[in-house]
């Protein structure tokens, strides 16, 4: 029924070309109310159909104004942008063009980037790369290796060494010493390793300055010296050589000397402490010089009260000192454990082994082989040294019981050196004086200290054999005899 009454009312529809006018017209909306009026009375078309389209216009309307009110903003927006999209069209479809033309181009580069950083051939940047990367991996590594430097110098440090916590510092900077080494060893092509091996070798001798300066301590003790004696030994392997032919070996090498080159600084700088009675004797000296120039007018010289004094003080620190560094030298370097060569041979090829020390190459024409001990020339240093003192000195005492007292004085110091062999009691022969000589009887004054030295000697011994037979009598006997000894030098219960 759409149709024909679709056609019935083309007529009153407005001029428009057929083609347009059937198109637009007939779409669902005009087949659907053409549908509705053929459903109409003809009563409900006359009456209330005209108003009823004219109310739905009406309420359009409505729905426009409102929808217009509300989206004026977003249409008037979307005409302006469809505005800009008729050029925006053309300029896309240039810049597509062009990237469509580098795309060749970036293809290529991205080829010639892949094989310039390909992991199959060597490239320089990689390699720093890998470099970068292994050293961030490793930087904790990195940071406690380059702190080893500064923890062997804080180690050896003077300020941490002293007190009871030196034995573990100098045993902690051992340890490190020989870790940076063995490092070193390992990686000898690395800088970085290298100046920490060198840093540790100049702390290494500013350890080996302050052993040496421990050394020339006042008041060191054979257990410090002996570890002092160890670590240079193993700081400083090239001052513990052989001293002596190469069929033989001490054990001293250069340590022994330079032990008694540090103690003997150590006691003059201990004689260099009794300056000021020094210079008293010397003024003793100056006033005994005069008055023998003046002997003539009956002034003879009575004084030496100054020198009496700097001499006992004089000979007790010798006595004391000298004892303790040749006890302590002998304990430090026994003679005992000297191993031959060839005794060492001779034990190789009793066990029949294949390995043997090498045969000493032959030094027979070499004078200077084999060389002594540092000791054996150092007591007669000492002593030289005393008696150029006693014979500047002691012409100034006078006073016979007080030159008496001196000379025994002098004679139980060498006593005490005498138990390590260097007894130098005969020196006393070469004290005399002409003024004492003329002074005295026929018996030199030397003869007579020496006769009653040796006979209150005699005396003690034959009272600790008379009391020998019980133990309580033979150590009163004992000790007895020790504090005789110790008359005339506080200082003697270092030999004890």
């Amino acid at each position: 029924m759409a149709d024909p009454l679709f056609d019935l009312l083309t007529p009153y529809f407005r001029s428009e070309p057929s083609g347009t006018r059937d198109s637009s017209l007939k779409d669902g909306t005009t087949v659907k109310y053409l549908n509705r009026l053929t459903t109409l009375q003809l009563e409900s078309l006359d009456r209330s159909e005209s108003q009823s389209l004219a109310q739905a216009s009406h309420s359009t309307l409505l729905s426009l104004q409102s929808l217009s009110t509300r989206s004026s903003k977003s249409v008037i927006a979307s005409a302006d942008h469809l505005n800009h999209l008729q050029t925006e069209l053309p300029s896309l479809a240039r810049d597509v063009g062009v990237l469509r033309d580098e795309i060749k181009g970036l293809d290529k580069a991205a080829v010639n980037f892949s094989e310039k950083y390909s992991r199959s051939g060597e490239n320089e940047v990689l390699d720093r790369r890998k470099k970068a990367l292994l050293m961030y991996g490793n930087v904790d590594r990195l940071s406690d290796i380059l702190d080893l430097p500064t923890l062997l110098a804080s180690a050896i440090s003077p300020s941490n060494v002293q007190g009871s916590s030196s034995n573990t510092n100098y045993a902690s900077a051992l340890d490190l010493h020989s870790h940076i080494k063995r490092l070193h060893l390992l990686y000898q092509d690395s800088g970085l390793l290298k100046s920490i091996y060198n840093q540790a070798e100049d702390a290494m001798r500013e350890m080996t300055s302050n052993l040496i300066m421990s050394l020339r301590g006042q008041s060191i003790k054979l257990a410090a010296a002996m570890r002092t004696i160890g670590w240079l030994r193993r700081i400083a392997p090239e001052l513990n050589g052989p001293s002596s032919h190469a069929g033989s070996y001490s054990g001293e090498g250069s340590l022994g000397a330079l032990f008694l080159v540090c103690r003997l600084a150590n006691l003059m700088s201990m004689f260099q402490a009794l300056e000021p009675l020094r210079e008293l004797a010397d003024q003793e000296t100056q006033r005994r010089s005069a008055s023998n120039e003046q002997v003539t007018t009956g002034n003879a010289w009575s004084g030496g009260q100054q020198t009496e004094r700097y001499l006992k003080r004089y000979i007790e620190i010798f006595r004391e000192q000298s004892f303790a560094i040749i006890s302590m030298f002998k304990s430090i370097f026994p003679s005992g454990e000297a191993t031959t060569g060839d005794d060492l041979r001779m034990q190789f090829k009793s066990l029949d082994l294949k390995s043997a020390p090498p045969e000493p190459a032959s030094t027979k024409d070499d004078p200077l082989h084999p060389l002594p001990s540092a000791l054996a020339t150092f007591p007669i240093h000492l002593v030289d040294l005393f008696t150029e003192t006693l014979k500047q000195y002691l012409p100034n005492v006078r006073d016979k019981a007080s030159r008496e007292s001196l000379l025994t004085q002098v004679l139980y110091c060498a006593g005490s050196l005498g138990r390590l062999g260097a007894d130098f009691g005969m020196i006393l022969s070469f004290l005399e004086d002409s003024e004492s000589d003329e002074d005295s009887d026929d018996i030199p004054e030397w003869v007579v200290v020496m006769k009653k030295h040796r006979m209150l000697a005699g005396r003690l011994e034959l009272l600790a054999g008379s009391t020998g037979g019980q133990g309580k009598g033979a150590s009163t006997g004992t000790g007895m005899a020790s504090k005789f000894r110790t008359v005339q030098s506080p200082g003697a219960q270092v030999e004890s």
